[in-house]
């Protein structure tokens, strides 16, 4: 009977040792199964005192789950903006304050900043702190201190830090210059503008977006539109600390041909550096845009590999934006493209695409010139579009 009594423990405690093993086994498989997420079409709600928003050039959640936004109220037309001009065309619209938070449930919860529209002499006027608002808003985030970075291009190249409600400017990377001087013509803009080059450590060059390393006191700059390069400054400071171009060495801003998929890849970035995120193991994300790819660093710069998405892709390319997933290990990358229009679901071990969401279109759910992407601790999507789309979205993910 002891014989059969241990044999009987013996047994109990292998079931119990398989149930455990096949328990941990099921939990590893559900965290690295794809994630799948249907809109919420109510999501946010209508915005207060007649209230529009244009292109959404950037969308970032915050440590307490709060999404901001920043939007470019020039770029309404009158007809969107009738209820402000001279006389007015109709009882819509009043553009909102260039920046916005909400939280998750939609509401808004503060908007300050940007431009307002004189009716009386008919122009924008520039009331923020120290009046170096950019002219074209470009990229927003928030670090855990809730500082927001705002990146800026047009006239002035600039990355702006102010505190909470905007109500103070702390830090200003970049110069404020614009119109006069060796520069360099872009297509969204008539002015010229003044960049000292790629490997000018003073003067950014049309930054795109912006990311903070906060154990390190450190920002990263996608730069940008005119620069070829990731550059990095003390997030306290402004001191330079760092920068690097493609495949992490000393950026070219030599002339290139348009990106062509049969071609060798170009050695410089393409451009524009449209994104810059940082990963929980210590690496660095950089969207090449139009060169459809991600190159990946580590924080010094040194190149790790690279990995191209939607590579068929000509004219504005597949890599907009970047996120990474929240969850244990941050298994996947999400990667807004805006000319796909949809979300790449991107493994990130691997760098193979598993899945997408999104698609053409004006419906919920489906994009028009979608620009950036956003995610908050529960795995939820904010998007944000440019162009004609001038919109947000909320994806809920499903359990």
């Amino acid at each position: 009977m002891l014989n059969g009594y241990r044999l009987n423990v013996c047994r109990k405690k292998c079931c119990l040792i398989l149930s455990i093993f096949f328990a941990c086994f099921t939990l590893q498989v559900m965290a690295q199964s794809v994630p799948e997420y249907t809109v919420d079409a109510a999501w946010p709600k209508r915005l207060p005192n007649n209230w529009i928003i244009g292109q959404v050039a950037g969308i970032a959640v915050d440590s307490n789950d709060t999404i901001w936004v920043i939007h470019r109220p020039q770029s309404l037309t009158p007809q969107e903006a009738g209820a402000i001009q001279n006389p007015p065309f109709s009882l819509c619209c009043v553009p909102a304050p260039s920046v916005l938070q909400f939280d998750q449930a939609g509401n808004l919860l503060q908007a300050w900043g940007g431009p307002y529209w004189d009716r009386e002499n008919s122009l924008w006027v520039d009331d923020s702190p120290d009046g170096v608002w950019p002219s074209n808003e470009h990229g927003i985030t928030v670090d855990r201190e809730g500082n927001v970075w705002l990146a800026g291009n047009g006239d002035g190249n600039l990355v702006l830090k102010y505190n909470n409600d905007g109500t103070e400017l702390l830090l200003v990377i970049g110069t404020v210059e614009s119109s006069s001087g060796p520069g360099m013509n872009t297509e969204d803009f008539d002015e010229v503008i003044i960049t000292g080059g790629s490997n000018d450590i003073a003067r950014l060059g049309r930054p795109a977006e912006v990311e903070v390393d906060e154990g390190a006191r450190e920002v990263y700059i996608a730069d940008g539109y005119a620069n070829r390069r990731v550059i990095v400054f003390d997030m306290d400071t402004g001191e330079y600390k760092r920068h690097w171009g493609a495949y992490g060495r000393v950026p070219n801003d030599a002339p290139l041909p348009s990106y062509d998929p049969d071609a060798a890849p170009a050695q410089s970035f393409l451009g524009p550096v449209h994104s810059v995120r940082l990963s929980d193991d210590g690496l660095v994300y950089v969207a090449d845009r139009t060169a459809n790819r991600i190159q990946i660093f580590l924080k010094d710069g040194t190149f790790v590999e690279e990995s191209f998405i939607a590579p068929w892709t000509l004219s504005n390319g597949s890599v907009w934006d970047i996120e990474i997933s929240p969850f244990a290990g941050q298994p996947f990358l999400f990667v807004a493209d805006g000319a796909n229009n949809r979300i790449w679901i991107v493994n990130r071990e691997s760098m193979e695409l598993v899945g997408e969401i999104g698609g053409g279109g004006r419906n919920a759910g489906y994009f028009d010139w979608l620009h950036n992407v956003a995610i908050d601790s529960d795995g939820n999507i904010y998007t944000a579009e440019v162009n004609e789309g001038k919109r947000i979205q909320k994806f809920n993910l499903l359990d």
